[in-house]
């Protein structure tokens, strides 16, 4: 795993931006749309995937990155479930649920890896984190 100096570094984090825009494009169509509760909640929940991920990056221990991180994964789980709603609604297509439930799923894996990492860097030394004007 390598090290990465802001949360743009992160795979992950890469990978829940290219999730957003995915499920944008969805809420964008016309039958879509309209469902207002379902936009705004599939919405949040992508949003939350990279947003966790960035703010635990600037966390100042790994426990404190590893918590926004497990926030991460779960929101990330959040949008597959709503992926079911859109399939069940007919707002997406069986292919589109599949390419997006594996990207959910992925995305998924990367944190969890993250997490484990992160996990091992603790044991072996205490992060501090040089706060300066960036």
């Amino acid at each position: 795993m390598s090290t990465f100096k802001s949360f743009e570094d992160i795979d992950a984090w890469k990978e829940s931006r290219k999730l957003v825009k995915a499920i944008r494009e969805i809420c964008k169509r016309s039958n879509v749309k309209r469902d207002f509760a379902f936009v705004d909640q599939i919405t949040r929940a992508s949003r939350s995937v990279s947003a966790n991920i960035a703010e635990g990056s600037e966390a100042l221990t790994y426990p404190d990155f590893i918590q926004y991180l497990g926030h991460s994964r779960k929101s990330v789980s959040e949008v597959r479930s709503h992926l079911h709603d859109a399939i069940d609604e007919e707002y997406i297509s069986s292919d589109e649920f599949d390419k997006l439930s594996e990207q959910t799923r992925y995305i998924g894996r990367m944190i969890t890896n993250l997490i484990r990492y992160l996990q091992k860097l603790d044991q072996k030394t205490k992060r501090t984190v040089n706060v300066s004007n960036k």
